[in-house]
């Protein structure tokens, strides 16, 4: 059984802080690309960074050089280190996993971040 279990949500000020993770379990992790994407109220979801295997990255233009993707692929998890957070990034943030190999596509539950002061 798939599963993709998103921690690390909150709230915080603006100018804060938050490390989300995403815990991998029923499939071969090292072979899956490893994505935030975030959705706002009465938006789409868009993407917010992505990992591949290797460590490949790519970020959305509104978060360069504020968030930071990493994953452990011993622990079959994937982080999202949240920096200098901005109104703007209040969101559910979700994690996805897609197949390297094939059209398999896996979503977690997603996880609340609200920036507010």
């Amino acid at each position: 059984q798939v599963q993709l279990v998103e921690s690390g949500g909150g709230l915080v000020q603006p100018g804060g802080s938050l490390r989300l993770s995403c815990a991998a379990s029923g499939f071969t992790f090292r072979q899956y690309v490893m994505g935030w994407y975030r959705q706002a109220p009465g938006k789409e979801r868009e993407l917010v960074a992505v990992i591949g295997s290797p460590d490949s990255t790519n970020y959305a233009n509104s978060v360069k050089g504020r968030f930071t993707i990493s994953r452990d692929n011993a622990k079959n998890t994937v982080y999202l280190q949240m920096n200098n957070l901005k109104p703007d990034d209040t969101a559910v943030y979700y994690c996805n996993a897609r197949s390297i190999y094939t059209a398999r596509d896996y979503w977690g539950q997603g996880t609340q971040v609200t920036v507010s002061s």
